[in-house]
């Protein structure tokens, strides 16, 4: 058997290879792309350091592509020092692909038609959520059968929804109750 010089008997561990080792920095370099299109309110809500914060902020702020394409290598070289995977789990959530996030909007659908097939799913509701505006649901209800009966947008229905989905996350404020009413 011939014997290559390059080959090695003992099979010692080098490491990732250098391709790998690019693939995984073109991974963070993306991720931290996908950061700095999230809007203020989005990000704020990112578990990421202030220095990575600031680098996303002063991306966002650049006009120029070429301060734009070393900022975002500068964010990638950051992202290096970051635990990437609470990261991807708050954008993941924000896109609605986690699975606890489609479970949840699945809940919320039968719920809605639950509701529209039987009154009665009221005083379900009323005991799940103490909080909920019945008589709001009870409209919402009635407007979005009369709207399917009359082959209508579904306003109602998509208003429905959301109501549910606000009073799941426990969210409903006075004004936003006021904005349904009207």
């Amino acid at each position: 058997m011939a014997h290559h010089k390059y080959h090695h008997d003992d099979e010692e561990d080098f490491g990732p290879s250098k391709s790998e080792l690019k693939r995984a920095s073109k991974a963070l370099q993306d991720l931290g792309a996908e950061l700095v299109e999230l809007g203020k309110e989005r990000l704020a809500k990112v578990p990421i350091d202030e220095d990575l914060r600031d680098a996303v902020k002063d991306y966002q702020r650049f006009t120029a592509h070429e301060a734009r394409r070393r900022q975002l290598q500068y964010i990638g070289k950051l992202m290096r020092n970051v635990d990437p995977e609470p990261i991807r789990a708050a954008l993941d959530a924000f896109k609605g692909v986690s699975a606890v996030e489609t479970a949840k909007m699945h809940r919320l659908e039968n719920l809605r038609t639950q509701l529209l097939e039987d009154e009665k799913v009221l005083h379900t509701i009323a005991e799940t959520y103490p909080g909920a505006d019945l008589q709001q649901l009870r409209v919402l209800r009635r407007n979005a059968l009369k709207e399917k009966e009359q082959n209508k947008p579904p306003r109602a229905y998509r208003e429905l929804f959301r109501v549910l989905r606000e009073i799941d996350e426990g969210a409903t404020t006075p004004e936003e109750d006021e904005e349904v009413e009207q």
